[in-house]
């Protein structure tokens, strides 16, 4: 695989799409989950009760905050550290969300900051769209943004931007096994259904608490790619388009609060304020009260205060 040339640290971020568009991209990630409410709504006790709903919580926490704990906050930027066991742990939780092995998706999110908004960005709504670009145009970069981008092959080189993980053997053997997770991921829902209510039970725990639950956490992840560098505010410079979304703040743990975590990516909170709620923050804290993380990083006050726009 060829090296990926750098990036020209000296571009500008492309101009910021108009209210119209911007309106559209959110509508289009929101719509589908107003949608699934519906369908909820109208299958409540028939083909959904508080037993599936529990179900669906459960398991879009256990691989929600595998992701923003493990693959991200830990294994992509090392805000904190934490056990061999913990490690293990994180990295079984964040492949039953199906986001990817974690080599590749450490690999890519660290890309995604080195290049962030430019031309090399794998996941980008501004990368090579002109200021004088057309409604559609900017349509069709976001949905790239929000999921196109997986359609294609951006030859990310692991080699280079996971060099850390790759020489681990831990983590290279919980990368191999990622359909092995993404396996149990489906496998516990269904058991836990079967558990409620035998064969019909595990048949709609499988579809709730596993299909259902992955396509919700996969559209809150990628609308911090897509929504989270188009709509919201930009409290610090961070030299890109990233941006703090309240919406996404909740329903991403944390991860929503984007212009905090790109100006200051190895902090291990992204909702740097009492009034930003981080749920994988409060996770992180709770797990070094107890001793079983350590070496937690956030960014000085005084620093806070150099970056603030």
């Amino acid at each position: 695989m060829s090296t990926i040339p750098m990036h020209d640290e000296s571009s500008q971020p492309h101009e910021v799409a108009s209210l119209t568009t911007r309106i559209a991209v959110l509508a289009a990630v929101i719509l589908p989950f107003l949608a699934l409410a519906g369908g909820v709504w109208l299958a409540w006790g028939r083909a959904f009760d508080w037993w599936y709903l529990g179900i669906v919580a459960l398991m879009y926490l256990v691989s929600g905050f595998g992701v923003t704990l493990g693959y991200h906050r830990l294994f992509t930027h090392r805000s904190f550290e934490t056990s061999r066991t913990m490690q293990a742990v994180l990295g079984v939780m964040a492949g039953t969300a199906a986001e990817g092995p974690l080599l590749w998706w450490v690999a890519t999110h660290r890309k995604h900051h080195q290049h962030s908004d430019r031309e090399q960005d794998p996941h980008s709504p501004h990368a090579s769209v002109p200021e004088d670009a057309s409604w559609m145009q900017r349509v069709r970069a976001f949905a790239h943004a929000h999921v196109g981008w997986l359609l294609r092959d951006h030859g990310v080189d692991v080699a280079r931007y996971a060099p850390d993980l790759a020489g681990d053997p831990l983590l290279r053997r919980l990368s191999a096994l990622f359909p092995l997770w993404v396996t149990m991921g489906l496998a516990v829902p269904a058991l836990l259904g079967w558990l409620v209510d035998g064969p019909r039970g595990a048949l709609l725990g499988f579809l709730w608490g596993g299909l259902t639950r992955i396509a919700l956490l996969h559209h809150v992840t990628w609308s911090i790619n897509s929504v989270c560098h188009v709509w919201g505010t930009r409290a610090y410079h961070s030299g890109d388009e990233s941006r703090n979304n309240a919406i996404m703040g909740v329903l991403g743990l944390g991860e929503g609060w984007h212009n905090n975590h790109h100006a200051f990516p190895t902090s291990a909170r992204h909702g740097l304020h009492w009034w930003q709620l981080d749920l994988s923050w409060l996770v992180i804290v709770a797990l070094e009260k107890v001793g079983l993380v350590t070496r937690v990083r956030v960014p000085a006050p005084a620093r806070l205060a150099e970056k603030r726009r």
